[in-house]
This record gives C-alpha cells, structure tokens and sequence, in this order.
C-alpha cells in the first residue's frame, strides 16, 4: 500500500492514529573548536498524517535545524525520531536516503531548480532517480505541472519564469514522486506578496485535494495563520504549539509586529 493511501486511510476514516513524524527528547549540539552550540534543547512533536503545520519563531531559534533533523537530513542527534513509522536512529545514511526518497518531498526558499533544464526536466528529475521508466516519468512530470497551473511552461527554462512560477515548479518536483510529507523551508521568502498567496493558497490546496502532510518553517505570518498548527520555538525549544481554531490570525497579527513576543 502506498503512503498515499495510508494516510487516507488512516488520517481521513478514523483509523489507527499512525504519526507522520515523531521526536521525543530531540537535542542537537554543532561544535566548532571550543564553541558549542546547542541548537535544539529537548524538542517533544507529533505531526499526524494529513496535518499542515508551520514551525515559527525568531532568526537562530533552530526552525530548520528542526526540520532537518526531522526530514533524516541530519544524523547526527539525541534523542529519537521516528519518520513514517521507521526509527532514524536505528538506520544508516543510506537508508535515509531511500527513506526520504520514498515518503518525503522538499521545498526550498532558493527554488533550487537546475538552471539548463527545462521546467518539465527539473520536475522528471527525482522521478528519474526513483527508477522510473521515461515514459512514465514524462507522464507524471506534466500532470504536475498542470496540477500547479503551468502546463503551458514545461519546457520554459527557470530564468524565463517569474519567481512565483519557479516556486510552482519546485512544489511540482518536490510533489512528483506523491510523497506522504512535505519540507518546506521557508517557501515564500522570496517571493512578493501576490506570489507568495498564490503558493500559500496552492499548499493548502494540495493538503486537502491529496491528504499531504505539509511542515513548513516560516517568518510568514500569513503562511502560518493559514496552517492547522503553528509551532512557537524560541532558543532551541518549543514554546507554544496552538491549533487554528485557537485564534491563529489574531495571534499571528501580533506575532507578525513583535516576533520575539
């Protein structure tokens, strides 16, 4: 069964309540020389299937060193992680890898899209990797560039596209290969206000159409007021962890004026 249709299955008709990801005591300490740095101080999260989450707080508080490690980018913790149901700890680099390239998707605030292929080519890529035969590939590359609204630019390289285009584009690729969760690091800093909506309404959509558990790291206020959970962090921990129907767009006005509240 896929992931897809587990998370259906189990996020959507009130069967088992199987998390996404799960970090229980997660601490994560970078050394240079004689400074260490203790960027996460014992991080408990559970992200269910299905969910749309935004990790918030100040520059340096340690959002994308929490999705990192929670994504398997970073292997070096304490603590446990279990990512769709497999304990982190217990696997090699390896088979991270192969963990992430079955169940997880990545967006990036740089796009990251490789600068001489075309749309249609940077969104076959990680199909290609998965050993995807090339007619399937090509297949699925279009679908998801039309389910993103830019099937008229698949073969448009990135620097003739807006940045809101190459953003759709990077959500395409990362959604390719239907992963159950996507990373999303913050997605809309690079983008004005317009586009930045437009990817805003575009993952929402994505999460409800497809059941796809979003986590993104963000200074957004708007990004964050549109998710199911806003995660608070400030100095390696968390310190609020507020549902959307707890007042979210009030908070988020004053979060959006003073982030250090």
């Amino acid at each position: 069964m896929t992931h897809h249709l587990l998370l259906q299955q189990h996020s959507r008709t009130g069967g088992p309540n199987f998390s996404a990801v799960e970090a229980r005591g997660l601490r994560k300490i970078y050394r240079s020389g004689s400074v260490v740095v203790e960027a996460l101080r014992g991080i408990d999260l559970q992200i269910a299937y299905g969910e749309l989450v935004a990790i918030v707080g100040p520059s340096g508080c340690g959002k994308t060193t929490l999705l990192n490690c929670l994504a398997g980018l970073e292997g070096d913790f304490s603590g446990e992680i279990v990512l769709a149901g497999q304990p982190l700890r217990r696997l090699s680099d390896s088979q991270r890898a192969r963990l992430r390239a079955a169940t997880t998707g990545f967006i990036f605030q740089s796009f990251n899209l490789l600068p001489t292929l075309s749309a249609l080519e940077n969104v076959e890529l990680p199909l290609l990797i998965a050993g995807r035969s090339g007619a399937e590939t090509r297949r699925r590359a279009l679908e998801m560039l039309d389910a993103v609204g830019l099937a008229d630019r698949a073969h448009h390289r990135p620097a003739a596209l807006s940045g809101g285009q190459q953003q759709r584009v990077a959500i395409a690729r990362a959604l390719a290969n239907r992963p159950a969760i996507v990373w999303a690091d913050e997605p809309t800093g690079n983008l004005d206000s317009q586009a930045a909506a437009e990817i805003i309404a575009l993952i929402r959509q994505l999460n409800v159409e497809n059941g796809q558990t979003f986590v993104i790291v963000t200074h957004a206020a708007d990004v964050a007021a549109s998710a199911h959970r806003v995660v608070r962090m400030c100095d390696g921990r968390i310190i609020t962890d507020t549902s959307a129907d707890r007042g979210l767009a009030m908070q988020f006005e004053d979060f959006a004026r003073d982030p250090q509240r």
